[in-house]
């Protein structure tokens, strides 16, 4: 019969076996990259004379090279005249630059009108004629240097126009006309000599500020100057696309993306601060051209730029037609129209716009939503971390409304429209998680997947099927023959995510809305609770589908369950009655879930939670019997009583480890409450002792639950013997230590090989311990000169006999009672000796120690063996 697997199984051994295909995919493709460089013959080198013994020796970087022995060092190549060249020629044309400057504004007025006008003339002639010259004598970079020195010298033409010809002329009017006409000037001149680098990029820079600055001389207004920097951003835009050279393309593609986002920004606060629908019209037009002048550079850009103009193109659309909508709307729901107008961008995918440039707005009304969520972020932290406030005075009284509970100063009017962006938010999220498949086919031509070609390259579209898919059809996506590791994510898992998503957006808007529209404080509590209820439910109906797709989900809604859980919990403890109805409530349902859910983590977490909610509700009930804390502290043993009871009912289930340290943590509550009055300490102690006995006769539990009962109930002797002020523990602690002894002496007679911790371990402690905790207090001598010879004593026996329990707990004792007996005189001696003596004493054992570190481990090492050789 054919063993047919399951449809998970399956699922996960095909991933497991296309993993396995794609690497060995980008492996080959690796190697084919590789054997096609080792194939393709070098390049010449381009070394002056003759030299055929050098010829077919392999270069020291190429495959087949020889190895250079460890150490070797390519001796250093002479400083390239070219670059000694350069750097002359950059500091004489810094030279001859500053003195242009101070001979303008130093010299310049010793001189006549026509000495003035002479001098520049001729030198600034001169300095432009002279590259045409030095060009063809193949001296470019003298010739780069003299167009650095004409350029500065055609500013202080400017300069010297302005200040002897129109001195009363605007300066900002000069400068805009000066900066047009050098623009001009510049651009010719770079054109006609076309070997020099320098000019274009120098006439890009000038052309950023006629414009600007002749709208600043007219005193237009803002609009007019957002329109001026937008024209220029264009201008900057056409060079960086058609532009000759890539120093003038770089520098207009700088200049037109600073002059884009200035005039962007005009527009933009224009609009927002714009007192009607009809006020935003105009900058909204600024912006639209904006996005309209982003698109059209998009189309020509490369895939990176184009991506950025979409971006660009997609929040320009936002902020006008959002701005427009938003000044007819109160101001508490202005974010609602730039959600709306982020939104409409997605009605890209319909249109035929460029795919690069499409992804480009998709992330631009991803980046409008994610903004809109941030908004609504202070209203829902206020409502889930206000209630904590409610701890300082617990059952104080049922506030009025939920704004009440939560004790915040927001301003909730202003926060009217967050839940509906919450919940819009929440349904599109949902929409997408359930019509999944037919927003795929939607998108298809905008996430089309990347194939490597036959060349290595990427070919769009190779594989026929959408990354989105699933993984079902088609070879993985490689970026470049990237390794499988860097595959997109799959449809799946996206689905996944956008219903994750809808689930932590919906019931955030449901609480939201309770706290803007003030609710009274039961209905809100009531509220929460069914909110948790719900979630439970969908994590449980999830958890318990076993679709891989559908993942996210569930776990998601656990998650968010138990934050809402928290936050109900804490609201609930404003009233006595609301308490015990929340928290019985949740007790309720998370049992309900643990028992629903199948196994696994949910089904742990299920049950802990359960617990929790347990055990505060038998606090909640010595709080309601008026009870002391340490009265109330074995009240709140029942919870870990029932985890030992549920743990054995389910033995080794994964679900049983984790109640039974839940329940260990509330009787550590327990104990926590007992401390303050030792009677009720030991009382405690000794229960916890009971329970961790119970747990102990399970084998599974028995060497851990073993040993902290034994713990437990020494521990709670000690403490009931000194709440009784009992000066002599070895009254008590003898008779139970000779009979230990004793029964562990015969143990080890019929097991040799039992550790010397379980035969003699506890009887030793129950009187050594004990007495040594008194002698620290004892004014007198004879306990410690007793207490330090029995321990004397012991570790002699564990010496002699090999038994490491004896050893090392006299060991400790004796060497503690040692410490209590020599600290006075230790404290004397040491106020006896000069301060600076203690610090160089511990200096001086740290450079010994540090100087024979090595055989100090050695002897570390020999200690740890011998001691665990012993039994």
């Amino acid at each position: 019969m054919e063993h047919v697997p399951p449809p998970a199984e399956e699922l996960a051994r095909l991933d497991r076996e296309l993993a396995e295909l794609d690497a060995r995919r980008a492996q080959l493709l690796t190697r084919r990259a590789w054997l096609l460089a080792a194939l393709r013959p070098p390049a010449p080198t381009a070394t002056p004379g003759w030299n055929p013994s050098a010829w077919g020796a392999p270069a020291a970087d190429r495959p087949g090279a020889p190895a250079q022995p460890w150490g070797y060092v390519p001796p250093k190549q002479p400083s390239a005249p070219r670059s000694a060249q350069n750097v002359l020629l950059t500091l004489g044309g810094l030279l001859l630059t500053i003195a242009a400057i101070a001979f303008t504004l130093v010299s310049w007025g010793s001189m006549g009108i026509g000495g003035r006008s002479a001098v520049l003339a001729l030198v600034t002639v001169a300095a432009l004629a002279a590259p045409a010259v030095l060009l063809r004598r193949g001296l470019t970079a003298t010739a780069e240097a003299l167009a650095a020195l004409a350029l500065v010298l055609t500013l202080l033409d400017a300069y010297a126009v302005h200040a002897v010809a129109a001195p009363d002329t605007d300066g900002l009017g000069f400068t805009a006309v000066a900066a047009g006409v050098l623009a001009a000037l510049w651009t010719a001149y770079g054109l006609t000599l076309g070997k020099l680098h320098l000019p274009l990029p120098a006439a890009v820079v000038l052309a950023q500020w006629p414009l600007l600055f002749g709208a600043w001389a007219a005193g237009a207004p803002a609009l007019v100057v957002g329109w001026a920097l937008l024209a220029t951003a264009v201008l900057d835009g056409a060079i960086a696309l058609w532009g000759k050279g890539t120093g003038a393309r770089v520098t207009a593609c700088v200049g037109g993306s600073v002059m884009a986002f200035s005039a962007l920004m005009v527009g933009l606060t224009l609009s927002v601060t714009a007192s009607g629908p009809l006020g935003a019209l105009a900058p909204g037009a600024l912006l639209l051209t904006g996005a309209a002048a982003a698109l059209a550079g998009a189309w020509r850009a490369p895939r990176g730029f184009a991506r950025a103009g979409g971006v660009v193109a997609g929040l320009a659309v936002v902020a006008a037609v959002g701005g427009v909508l938003a000044a007819a709307v109160p101001e508490g729901w202005r974010v609602l129209a730039y959600l709306l107008a982020g939104l409409a961008l997605t009605a890209v995918v319909r249109t035929r716009l460029p795919r690069n440039a499409a992804i480009g707005v998709l992330v631009a009304s991803a980046a409008v939503v994610a903004g809109a969520l941030v908004g609504a972020l202070p209203g829902l932290a206020a409502v889930l971390l206000g209630p904590v406030t409610l701890l300082s005075d617990v059952w104080a009284g049922s506030p009025e409304g939920f704004r009440s509970a939560v004790g915040s100063t927001l301003p909730w009017s202003e926060l009217a429209a967050a839940p509906v962006v919450l919940a819009a938010s929440a349904g599109l999220l949902g929409s997408a998680y359930r019509w999944w498949p037919s927003l795929a086919r939607i998108a298809a031509p905008l996430t089309a997947r990347e194939e490597p070609g036959p060349d290595g390259a990427a070919a769009p579209g190779a594989s026929g099927a959408p990354w989105y898919a699933g993984g079902r059809a088609g070879a993985p996506w490689y970026a470049g023959g990237a390794p499988a590791a860097r595959r997109r994510p799959s449809g799946a898992a996206l689905r996944g995510a956008a219903g994750a998503g809808a689930a932590v957006l919906g019931w955030g808007a449901l609480l939201l809305a309770g706290a803007v529209l003030d609710v009274p404080y039961a209905v809100a509590v009531a509220g929460e609770t069914v909110l948790v209820a719900g979630l439970l439910a969908l994590a449980v109906r999830g958890a318990g589908s076993g679709r891989d797709a559908s993942a996210a989900v569930p776990v998601t809604a656990l998650v968010v369950a138990l934050a809402g859980a928290a936050s109900a919990g804490l609201l609930s403890l404003a009233s006595e009655g609301a308490s015990y109805a929340v928290f019985g409530a949740l007790t309720a349902l998370f049992a309900g879930a643990s028992v629903r859910a199948g196994a696994g983590v949910e089904r742990a977490v299920f049950a802990v939670a359960a617990a929790v909610g347990g055990t505060v509700l038998t606090g909640f009930a010595g709080r309601s019997l008026e009870l002391a804390p340490p009265e109330a502290a074995p009240l709140v043993l029942l919870v870990p009583a029932l985890t030992v009871l549920f743990g054995a009912r389910l033995r080794r289930n994964p679900v049983a480890l984790p109640v039974e340290l839940t329940g260990a943590l509330g009787a550590l509550v327990a104990v926590g409450l007992a401390v303050p009055d030792a009677p009720f300490l030991a009382l405690v102690l000794a229960l916890c002792g009971v329970l961790a006995a119970g747990a102990a006769v399970r084998p599974e539990r028995r060497p851990v639950a073993g040993y902290l009962a034994a713990a437990l109930f020494v521990l709670a002797t000690w403490v009931r013997l000194a709440a009784s002020e009992v000066s002599f523990p070895e009254a008590y602690t003898l008779p139970v230590t000779v009979p230990a002894l004793v029964v562990g002496f015969l143990r080890r007679r019929k097991d040799p090989e039992a550790s010397s911790w379980t035969a003699y371990g506890p009887g030793l402690a129950a009187t050594l311990l004990p007495s040594l905790a008194v002698a620290w207090t004892d004014p007198d001598w004879q306990r410690p000169l007793l207490l330090g010879g029995a321990a004397l004593v012991v570790t002699l026996l564990g010496a002699r006999h090999r038994l490491q329990a004896l050893l090392l707990l006299g060991g400790a004792v004796l060497a503690l009672d040692g410490l209590h007996e020599l600290a006075p005189y230790v404290v004397q001696v040491a106020g006896a000796l000069p301060r600076w003596l203690p610090p160089a004493l511990a200096g001086l054992l740290l450079l010994v120690v540090g100087a024979t570190y090595e055989q100090r481990l050695r002897d570390a090492r020999r200690l740890k063996d011998a001691l665990g050789r012993m039994h």
